[in-house]
C-alpha cells in the first residue's frame, strides 16, 4: 500500500495569488463588520421609520376627518349579534364530576423498554 506524501511548497504561491487572497479576506471581514454594525443599529432605523409613519398618519388625519354615521337599526343588529355570540360561549352543564379508574392495556407505543438507550447499544 502506497502512502501519499503531501508537501507544501511556498515557491508555488505567486504575487497575484497572495494579493487575491488578502483582498478576499479583507472584503469578507469588512462585509461582516458592516452587517454587525447594521444589525446592532437596526432598532434605531425602525424607530425612525415608525415615528415618520406616525407623523404622516397624524398629518393626513388633520386634513380629512372621517365621520362614521350608524343608524339605530345597525346598532341594534350589532348588539343582538354580540348578545347571541356571547350567550352561546358558555353551555349549561350539570356540574357533576365523576372519577373513574381506567385500566390501561399494554401498548408498545408507551413501553419504556423500547427507549432510546436500547437502540444506542446496537451502534
Amino acid at each position: 500500500m502506497k502512502t501519499l506524501a503531501i508537501t507544501f511548497d511556498l515557491s508555488l504561491i505567486d504575487h497575484f495569488t497572495l494579493v487575491t487572497a488578502i483582498a478576499g479576506y479583507c472584503i469578507v471581514l469588512l462585509a461582516l463588520a458592516f452587517m454587525a454594525y447594521f444589525f446592532s443599529r437596526l432598532h434605531t432605523i425602525q424607530d425612525f421609520l415608525a415615528k415618520r409613519r406616525l407623523a404622516d398618519q397624524k398629518s393626513s388625519d388633520k386634513e380629512e376627518p372621517v365621520k362614521v354615521v350608524m343608524t339605530g337599526e345597525e346598532n341594534a343588529a350589532i348588539a343582538a349579534a354580540l348578545y347571541l355570540f356571547f350567550s352561546e360561549l358558555h353551555d349549561e352543564e350539570k356540574y357533576v364530576m365523576t372519577i373513574r379508574k381506567v385500566s390501561k392495556t399494554y401498548s408498545p407505543w408507551n413501553s419504556k423498554i423500547y427507549g432510546i438507550w436500547n437502540t444506542m447499544k446496537h451502534w
